[in-house]
């Protein structure tokens, strides 16, 4: 029979560890989130929901995003044990230059109406990570105050060509001009996919002010706050616009983009070109032999054609395809440290990043994207370590196994 007594004092004491008072709420809430998917269910919490469905949803049915995310959860890690593992670097070389991680911040549309620390916010945020950062054509910051704000970020800029493709040229004069490293092409865009979240919520740039969201006003005081008393939203590069997202597209962008064009871009900018938005061997093998230094196999992160080809499972196929003639980037479906080294494994040289980082954005401006990159770094490491490898030359396609 167990026999019971009183507890001591001096046994009691030990265990009673009082925490530090954080007074910051935004450094409070920011403290809990351990992974990329916590910093998601802060900014639901916090943010208007046309605007976080506006980052979480994708086209249609969604089917490609849940493929995509489904298919890094099908993946299988295989360590190597009794390895020194007690100084990894997970740094790596992006374009000739070092990168902190093998991560890029990925173009995101319209980032103030996440929060209205914006574009400015994400770059700091990663250069401070030590990562490159591509400012959307559809920013709210222009090339040269996003140049301004962090001079010494390695920033990349990133082009929808439009119908007039005078204003295409001086937006690429004027990236040239403000020292930006690489010039993004992303050419899934012909048209605007049916973003059916966005459609259902009535979502236009900038939000107006319906019934709906003056009602959604009242659980999201501080995010309607900011709106309306910093500067008004609008796409930094472009002409003012009222209406839908999907409108803008199909107004000003150029559906009639060929490869004629992409040579063209060669010709007119002189820095690394990259091609977002490739998902097959055919088309990687072309816009090489057009000129680009770089691709990213990518379906936009399932907003645009749904059932688009998993860009996880192309990547193999297209880094055999593209050999050493470029570097080859994967984006969508990556919500964490691990999937960034499997994908690593699998061929890419680093891997885009939006929805991860805009988790953070919304949960808590810089500090939340800083917090981002925190836990991606934190991950990479710690999955480095538990492979058994040092550095991110070590990881090869014998790390990773798809499971049946």
């Amino acid at each position: 029979m167990t026999q019971r007594r009183r507890p001591r004092w001096s046994e009691l004491r030990p265990l009673l560890r009082t925490q530090p008072l954080v007074l910051n709420p935004r450094e409070r809430r920011l403290a809990r989130a351990r992974t990329i998917t916590d910093l998601r269910s802060i900014a639901l919490r916090r943010t208007p929901r046309a605007v976080f469905d506006y980052v979480d949803g994708a086209a249609e049915e969604e089917d490609s995003l849940r493929r995509s995310r489904a298919a890094f959860r099908q993946l299988e890690l295989l360590p190597s044990v009794l390895r020194d593992v007690s100084a990894v670097d997970p740094s790596t070389m992006i374009l000739g230059q070092r990168a902190e991680l093998p991560l890029v911040f990925a173009p995101t549309g319209f980032t103030r109406m996440m929060n209205h620390e914006g574009e400015p916010a994400v770059v700091a945020a990663a250069e401070r990570a030590g990562i490159p950062y591509a400012l959307s054509t559809l920013g709210t910051t222009s090339v040269e105050d996003l140049a301004a704000a962090a001079p010494k970020a390695r920033k990349w800029f990133q082009l929808y060509l439009v119908r007039d493709r005078e204003a295409s040229r001086d937006l690429v004069d004027r990236a040239a001009a403000a020292g930006y490293e690489a010039l993004v092409l992303t050419v899934d865009t012909p048209v605007a996919g049916a973003r059916l979240r966005d459609v259902r919520n009535g979502l236009t740039i900038p939000p107006a002010l319906t019934l709906k969201t003056v009602a959604d006003a009242a659980s999201h005081p501080a995010w309607w706050i900011n709106l309306l008393t910093t500067e008004p939203l609008n796409f930094a590069s472009l002409s003012s616009w009222d209406g839908t997202v999907a409108e803008l597209v199909n107004h000003m962008f150029d559906p009639a983009l060929t490869l004629d064009d992409l040579a063209w871009l060669r010709e007119t900018w002189t820095g690394p070109l990259i091609v977002k938005g490739v998902i097959t061997d055919a088309d990687a093998r072309a816009v090489v032999e057009a000129g680009a230094d770089g691709l990213v196999v990518s379906n936009h992160g399932g907003r645009q054609l749904d059932r688009a080809p998993t860009p996880l499972e192309q990547l193999p196929s297209i880094v055999d395809e593209v050999g050493d003639r470029a570097e080859v980037y994967l984006d969508g479906g990556i919500l964490s440290g691990a999937d960034v080294v499997a994908a690593v494994a699998l061929g890419a040289r680093a891997c885009l990043v939006g929805r991860a980082y805009l988790y953070g954005l919304m949960a808590g401006g810089q500090q939340g994207v800083q917090r981002a990159a925190e836990i991606l770094r934190a991950e990479i490491t710690r999955t480095m370590q538990l492979l058994g490898v040092n550095s991110v030359a070590e990881l090869h396609r014998e790390s990773v196994r798809l499971r049946r």
